[in-house]
């Protein structure tokens, strides 16, 4: 008898055979066969395995086990009506409150089984009550780091945290010379109140405030504090390098004021206007109506012609066109008390300069609401440089550093390590061994903020409560338990806030107390913050910025910030919103700039700085950056064991940063030189216009007024009979929905482009992160992504290829994109297995266990959403980025109502299918329907501006059947309608009010 054929029986049994080993390594060389490793380590021919995000956070779930099967700490209070103690299968939602570096959100937190498992927004918050930041979902993956510290460190060696009290307390008993405590703004008012009180026992005690990307210019011509912008109340906006939508000072809550003027009303058509002068394309000024590049060095030039123009003093000469010039002043005159002008310069001078515009426009108590100024941004350039200095001189005893690292991110690094050598007693509270804690005597790590208790106002009168909804994973202690243990207290610092809180929570303080931690907030306008404005007249002599050939900026990312996230995988794959790219900066500059000098994308440059030190990294072309400038982000370049996510990544550019009479700016003249390496950079999209296909729309806000039912291109299929819509003819029977139709309408006037919808659905739905190679390879698993569409050069060229060039200075549009889930889908016809189908509602479905990936699915889809498992990206140590799950902490973090796909599976958008059977569940368990706004996809739920709304077409009085009714004519259309796939997406025609 002859042998029997031998068939692998499954996929797990495929994976590792030695015929799919070679053929996996030579379709991806960077991935090496079995018999080339040692226990997935490097070998001698110094290659390595691509890893998993989660075993690149070195994750491992024993450290966890216990902690997520307990409650979380005995006074914490769920945000809904259930009882603390675990329910298999129930979430509890704790509300609390994320802060970072200026990005503020109140947020409720969903725990399953003990396990914090998704971030959304506290809808009683009356600063930011809609959606979050991209930063503020991610941080949540930062909770299962085990590169986190698990016990703190004497001389960079494992102690015990009562050997590391007693140690602490007797040197701090002998202290000689100044003891410092630096930070990052802490907008806590008990944390303020506790270090205060921890060093009136010294006789020479400073709280330095340090913010990496500063304000202090901006606080200094301020008397102190932030103003109150309110965009809301705006008619007229001009921006001057602030990114207020992305990275500067409250995004989240600009966003949602800015987009109120900017969500139009058929009844009453009205619409800010927004000139925007800057020198990279950031997220707000891809979302301006008027757009002008500026180089640094004519910053000042800018705002003193606006200045003397708005004051009566004149005109002045500037690099900028007069004609737009002249337009933005007379806009800006005929709005007085309705108009708002921003900068994002930190030099004093300039920042009084803008002051002075908004006063003469009568900004003060209309779009600036003086009795309430933000306390997100406090740190001092002046104090913080003093400090350096003190240290270097001996004078300084002790030093404390919490959520700051001066050795790695301020510009004078080098002489901040220089100064550690001299001071006595060194004590970092980093989460890991970061650039700073490696200088330090003593690393006592602080807690996750899901582990701890405190409270925030990030603006007067909006107070906030974070609690722990978890219990400590690890052995770490929060910070300000510490400083009471140094301080011979034995308070825990639950009741030490408690106690704070008793002159503002009003009536019987219990029942008051629990109240609040329920509601996570408290708005009746009491304060605990103590910061007194300052009444001195700030200087205004404006620090002069060199002009240069090359003029370098030192920009923050909207993803990873200032560098406190780069280890998180979720939000290095999360594209730039801009540039679409992923893992690691880069030196971006404009086409023209790029021309001149030979270079090409991808090509690696040398720049130098102007203290002669010098990185290497790709060039990036961008449209719409000023010429003769490069731009480079911030947070890259570290080498730390502690944070393998990010080694390796990019170069360190803040020596771009330049210390000018102590204030930190961040320009400076560079020299570019190529070099003969090349560097291909991971970006999710690569195709920049639309060619004028009808992909999406726009028009003006004159043409809006004038009628709205021509805004909006409709297509028309031509027959014998004459012109007909496309639903005229059809190949597909139509279903019929008897009891629920699901739709979406997305409002691209409202989008803002900045990416929480996508990192929203990264996290409810399991998607994987794969990494950079797998990037560059167009293999991102991202469910929902957002196009950027670049304004062509040309319109009309003789060569059609030449509408694929962006504009030098293009208009943008960003565009979600995800499943349309198409009435007549045409993935639905191809199946050849029925995994994917049409369900009574409208969804289009997937069922996993069926599909055999033949991706006829995502061939036959027009709009590219499909995303195909190349690897079993989530339960893989061989490929992508993932090691098995069964013994992983990062298996805590994925949400339970969701499947995990395995390798060779199509995968997209639900819908968030789970979201919808559990609001019909509640609604059926009541016997009523459900009622519109109760399911709400993860991507609506976390947009800052509404521009996505979710709800069944079948009920007239939903809020989509009411747009959608509203909207037929007008701006309403369907992507690619011409195929008549009837997508249940629909989107709203961009308007842009122009000068």
């Amino acid at each position: 008898m002859q042998d029997r054929i031998k068939y692998w029986k499954g996929i797990e049994e495929l994976e590792n055979a030695s015929e799919f080993e070679k053929h996996a390594h030579n379709e991806f060389p960077e991935f090496l066969p079995i018999n080339e490793v040692e226990g997935g380590e490097s070998v001698s021919n110094g290659k390595t395995r691509r890893r998993d995000f989660l075993k690149l956070l070195g994750f491992s779930m024993a450290a966890v086990s216990l902690a997520s099967c307990e409650a979380p700490v005995r006074k914490a209070i769920p945000y809904l009506n259930k009882p603390v103690d675990v329910e298999p299968g129930i979430a509890n939602w704790y509300a609390s409150t994320f802060y970072l570096n200026g990005d503020y959100n109140s947020i409720l937190v969903k725990t399953r089984e003990g396990r914090p498992i998704k971030i959304e927004p506290n809808p009683s918050s009356g600063l930011t009550p809609l959606g979050t930041s991209p930063k503020a979902q991610g941080s949540l993956l930062g909770l299962y780091d085990t590169n986190r510290l698990r016990y703190p460190l004497k001389a960079g060696k494992e102690a015990k945290w009562e050997d590391v009290d007693k140690e602490i307390r007797s040197r701090l008993s002998n202290v000689s010379g100044k003891v410092a405590f630096v930070s990052s703004t802490i907008i806590s008012p008990s944390t303020q109140k506790l270090i205060k009180e921890f060093g009136s026992r010294f006789g020479n005690f400073e709280h330095v405030t340090y913010d990496v990307n500063s304000a202090s210019g901006l606080l200094q011509a301020n008397g102190g504090v932030i103003p109150g912008y309110d965009f809301s109340k705006a008619n007229i906006i001009v921006s001057i390098n602030a990114d207020f939508l992305g990275t500067w000072v409250a995004p989240v809550p600009f966003a949602k004021q800015y987009i109120q003027n900017r969500k139009l009303n058929p009844d009453n058509p009205t619409m800010s206007r927004h000139y925007q002068f800057e020198t990279i394309l950031s997220l707000t000024g891809s979302n301006a109506d008027v757009r002008v590049p500026i180089k640094p060095s004519d910053e000042a030039a800018v705002v003193t012609a606006l200045h003397n123009a708005i004051t009566g003093r004149g005109a002045s000469s500037t690099a900028v066109d007069a004609k737009i010039m002249a337009a933005a002043v007379k806009d800006l005159q005929a709005n007085s008390g309705r108009a708002l002008v921003v900068s994002g310069s930190n030099d004093p001078g300039v920042q009084a300069m803008v002051k002075a515009i908004n006063t003469a426009l009568g900004a003060d108590g209309t779009t600036i609401d003086t009795a309430a100024p933000y306390y997100v941004k406090q740190g001092n350039d002046a104090a913080m440089i003093r400090l350096i200095e003190e240290m270097n001189a001996g004078s300084v005893g002790a030093v404390f550093f919490y959520n700051a690292n001066p050795a790695y991110n301020h510009p004078l690094a080098a002489r901040v390590a220089a100064g550690l050598k001299k001071v006595g007693l060194k004590v970092s509270f980093a989460d890991r061994v970061e650039e700073t804690a490696k200088l330090a005597d003593f690393v006592t790590p602080d807690h996750h903020y899901l582990e701890s208790w405190n409270d925030f106002e990030p603006k007067k009168g909006f107070l906030s409560l974070s609690q722990p909804v978890i219990s400590p994973i690890f052995t770490t202690r929060q910070m300000q338990d510490s400083l009471l243990a140094w301080s011979e207290q034995k308070t825990e610092f639950y009741e030490y806030l408690r106690n704070n809180w008793r002159t503002v929570a009003t009536g019987k303080f219990d029942e008051a107390w629990e109240k609040v931690v329920h509601d996570g907030v408290l708005e009746n306008g009491s304060s605990l913050m103590n910061i007194t404005p300052s009444t001195a007249a700030a200087s205004t002599s404006v620090r002069k910025v060199q002009p240069a050939a090359i003029e370098a900026v030192l920009y923050e990312k909207v993803s990873v910030g200032c560098g406190e996230l780069i280890n998180n995988p979720w939000l290095q794959e999360l594209p730039d919103p801009v540039s679409k790219a992923t893992w690691g900066n880069y030196v971006a500059m404009p086409r023209l700039m790029a021309e001149e000098m030979g270079i090409v994308q991808g090509d690696v440059l040398k720049v130098t700085f102007a203290n002669n030190e010098s990185i290497e990294l790709p060039a990036l072309v961008q449209p719409g950056q000023a010429n003769g400038t490069v731009a480079i982000a911030m947070g890259y370049g570290r080498d730390l064991e502690s944070m393998p996510v990010a080694k390796g990544l990019g170069a360190n550019a803040f020596p771009i940063a330049t210390v000018n009479d102590n204030a930190v700016l961040y320009t400076s003249g560079v020299k570019l030189e190529k070099t003969n390496a090349t560097s291909p950079i991971a970006q999710t999209q690569t195709h920049h216009t639309i060619m004028d296909r009808i992909v999406v729309q726009e028009n003006t806000f004159a043409k809006y007024k004038e009628n709205p039912k021509e805004v909006t291109e409709y297509i028309r299929i031509a027959t014998h009979s004459g012109p007909a819509k496309p639903a005229a003819i059809s190949l597909w029977d139509d279903y019929e929905y008897k009891n629920h139709h699901w739709g979406m309408v997305i409002d691209l006037n409202s989008c803002i482009g900045c990416g929480a919808c996508t990192m929203s659905c990264n996290v409810e739905n399991n998607i994987p992160v794969v990494g950079k190679a797998e990037v560059l390879m167009r293999r991102e698993m991202h469910w929902m992504r957002i196009d950027r569409y670049y304004s062509a050069k040309e319109h009309e060229p003789k060569d059609y290829a030449e509408m694929e060039h962006p504009a030098d200075n293009p208009s943008v549009i960003f565009q979600p994109m995800l499943c349309q889930h198409c009435n007549h889908a045409p993935c639905e016809t191809v199946c050849p297995v029925a995994a994917t189908m049409h369900s009574s509602e409208g969804i289009n479905q997937m069922a996993y266990n069926r599909c055999v990936g033949t991706r006829y699915c995502a061939n036959n889809c027009p709009y590219k959403v499909r995303r195909f498992n190349w690897f079993a990206y989530a339960n893989n140590d061989k490929f992508g980025f993932n090691e098995p799950m069964n013994n992983d902490l990062g298996k805590m973090v994925l949400n339970p109502d969701v499947t995990v796909r395995g390798r060779g599976v199509m995968e997209k958008c639900s819908f968030c299918v789970q979201r919808v059977q559990l609001g019909k569940l509640e609604a059926k368990r009541e016997n009523r329907r459900p009622k519109d706004g109760e399911i709400v996809t993860a991507c609506a739920q976390s947009c800052p501006t509404e521009a996505i709304v979710f709800g069944d077409m079948k009920d007239p009085e939903s809020r989509i059947s009411k747009i959608l009714s509203r909207q037929q004519g007008e701006r309403a259309f369907h992507v690619l309608e011409e195929l008549n796939v009837q997508p249940n997406v629909t989107y709203l025609t961009k308007i842009r009010n122009l000068a």
